[in-house]
């Protein structure tokens, strides 16, 4: 998957397959999209559990203000500091801590909302499908606490008994400085 700078879509499988495939391919992965974020701002985490497969990945890294000459700098890499470097467990008690009630974070619990645009499919090979997508997360909590972020994920998708389903996703935000009080918000 891509590091961070947008590239053009790739020669790959999406070039060979025809327009109206292309076409029905491109509906698929946006109403999936679309999907999932009702799912997060109506608080149905465990639909959205549902969505990702047992070998997930989700990671999130933190963004630096660098020099042109250090560009290649500006994202934390693998292994490094992240906001995010969650599998399939992780997120599982993330979701059980929000639903329990004893998460200070989420209780009284946040309102959100998803704004998903710009999806480009990147390539496709075998039952895998790269996307890439720019969101708006919109947080409101209590009665005067809000938060926004601006940025661009990077998912890998994957056919699963005919559905489609998230095995990976990179989260790129556009601002280096959180002003969030917390970090508790699923992208």
């Amino acid at each position: 998957m891509s590091q961070a700078v947008a590239t053009p879509a790739r020669a790959s499988g999406v070039d060979a397959l025809p327009i109206q495939k292309r076409m029905e391919l491109q509906y698929e992965i946006e109403q999936l999209l679309y999907a999932e974020a009702a799912m997060i701002d109506g608080r149905r985490y465990r639909e959205w559990l549902d969505l990702w497969t047992e070998d997930c990945t989700y990671w999130m890294p933190i963004r630096r203000t660098v020099t042109l000459s250090d560009i290649d700098r500006e994202f934390t890499r693998r292994g490094d500091m992240s906001f995010y470097d969650d599998d399939k467990k992780s997120l599982t008690m993330r979701v059980a801590k929000m639903e329990s009630g004893s998460s200070w974070s989420e209780d009284p619990p946040s309102r959100t909302r998803h704004i998903v645009s710009n999806v480009r499919i990147l390539s496709t090979e075998g039952d895998e499908i790269e996307i890439e997508a720019a969101f708006l997360l919109y947080r409101s909590r209590l009665n005067t606490e809000e938060s926004s972020w601006v940025g661009r994920r990077v998912d890998r998708l994957r056919r699963v008994d005919g559905e489609l389903r998230i095995c990976a996703r990179e989260i790129y935000l556009d601002q280096t400085l959180i002003r969030a009080t917390n970090m508790s918000t699923l992208f």
